[in-house]
């Protein structure tokens, strides 16, 4: 599992350190240009998660086939995720404009929504290569082939910061674009890791033993089969982010202060969840590897290794919330104003941290057996009939503010935690019925 795990552990860090870079580097800009570029990158993710999470059926269907040696299927399934990637990219492309064209109506404060449109105007053309990169990286996780994900991840950072720094501040003779920059830096970026991974798989195809030659013409039921698998998981990954891309939204509507804590936070939290979503994903190849071969006991190992390791590291997260918060906050901004707060929402989310990795690995843990429907079904309950609901009315209603906004959405990670570990447990024990 480790083996596994780490590298794409680390490719999940990877992903999540490019937002990061980008509010680090646009903080000497100010709290404005901290929360449009947090709440801009939230927005535009909110809007490209589902169609990622359409390919997350590529994870079952992927790892089920190699495991019982069916590497053909493996690459039909490839070459469909691909076909879907390329379809889901048009309307996320455009949602992403549409967005731009609603935010006038979103009550947003005037200076973080004069920031906010332009970067979400050139981020928009990331998406594309953003859904083919995904559809890559599922097929190459699912074969076991996780160190290449790694290392295209490490040299988009490395690119990232350095077209971040040319083009936010008009370095070496480039213009100085701001916020924008980071955009365009965000899409030069996505453009290098599908360009990368598509390099890594032609190569692996030349070199592979068994020379395996697929049609390239479309087969509607895989499609199909990629959509009733994708679907929940898309659902359930559109409810997750988009809880905290709608409490981003609420955030806006309070001072530049308020929101750029909520969003320095906000990357704190999801940096720490990277590994847990970085073992979920682990956890989902080896628990369809072992389905795939018929091997209960092995699947459920598999699961509860991926947990344990999960829960291990999102309780050493918490202490480091808790213990060194104004150092972490510290690193995005200077403002005593924006220090402050940002440690009082780093307690509430060390409160959460263990359930938010339960219930992410508990997703990813259950996609390996099949079941995408059950997560998607406990995130609508717990973050949009509970946990958002009680945001608002905790941050507006009582007048706490943002912090009033993080004890809601924690109270709806609590929830998904606990009931994704019993839904696992029993699923798990079914499993000899269904092999």
């Amino acid at each position: 599992m480790f083996a596994l795990a780490a590298p794409v552990v680390i490719a999940e860090l990877g992903w999540m350190t490019m937002g990061m870079v980008d509010t680090l580097m646009v903080g000497p800009l100010g709290p404005e240009a901290i929360g449009a570029v947090g709440l801009g990158s939230s927005l535009s993710t909110a809007v490209a998660i589902f169609a990622m999470g359409m390919l997350l059926g590529l994870d079952p269907l992927v790892s089920q086939s190699f495991g019982a040696g069916r590497l053909d299927e493996c690459r039909r399934w490839l070459l469909h995720g691909v076909y879907l990637g390329l379809f889901l990219a048009i309307p996320s492309t455009v949602g992403v404009f549409l967005l731009v064209a609603s935010l006038d109506h979103w009550h947003m404060n005037a200076d973080v929504l004069r920031l906010t449109r332009p970067y979400l105007e050139a981020v928009a053309w990331s998406l594309p290569p953003l859904l083919l990169y995904f559809a890559f990286r599922r097929y190459l996780q699912s074969v076991g082939v996780v160190r290449p994900i790694m290392l295209t991840l490490i040299a988009a950072n490395l690119l990232n910061v350095v077209v971040n720094w040319m083009l936010i501040y008009g370095r070496l003779g480039a213009p100085a674009l701001g916020v924008a920059g980071a955009a365009w830096a965000t899409v030069l970026s996505r453009v290098a890791m599908v360009g990368s991974l598509l390099v890594v798989i032609v190569l692996r195809e030349r070199q592979s033993a068994s020379r395996i030659h697929v049609p390239w013409q479309l087969e509607l039921p895989r499609i199909r089969q990629l959509v009733v698998l994708g679907f929940p998981a898309a659902m359930q990954l559109t409810l997750e982010v988009g809880v905290f891309a709608a409490a981003s939204a609420l955030a806006g509507r309070m001072l530049p202060v308020s929101l750029a804590a909520h969003q320095i936070a906000l990357n704190l939290a999801g940096f720490t969840f990277m590994v847990p979503l970085g073992i979920a994903s682990a956890g989902a190849v080896r628990v369809g590897h072992a389905v795939g071969r018929g091997d209960h006991a092995g699947a459920a190992r598999a699961g509860w290794t991926a947990l344990a390791l999960g829960a291990l590291f999102m309780s050493v997260a918490a202490l480091a919330f808790i213990l060194i918060p104004r150092q972490l906050i510290s690193a995005f901004t200077s403002d005593a104003r924006v220090l402050d707060l940002g440690v009082s929402l780093l307690a509430v989310a060390a409160l959460f941290q263990l359930f938010d990795g339960l219930q992410g690995v508990g997703t990813g843990v259950l996609r390996g057996l099949g079941d995408t429907r059950t997560p998607m079904l406990w995130n609508l309950g717990g973050h949009w009939f509970i946990g958002l609901p009680l945001a608002y009315v905790l941050a507006f209603q009582f007048g706490l503010g943002v912090i009033g906004l993080w004890w809601g959405l924690s109270s709806g990670l609590i929830i998904c935690g606990v009931a994704l570990l019993i839904v696992w447990r029993k699923r798990i024990s079914a499993v000899p019925r269904l092999l």
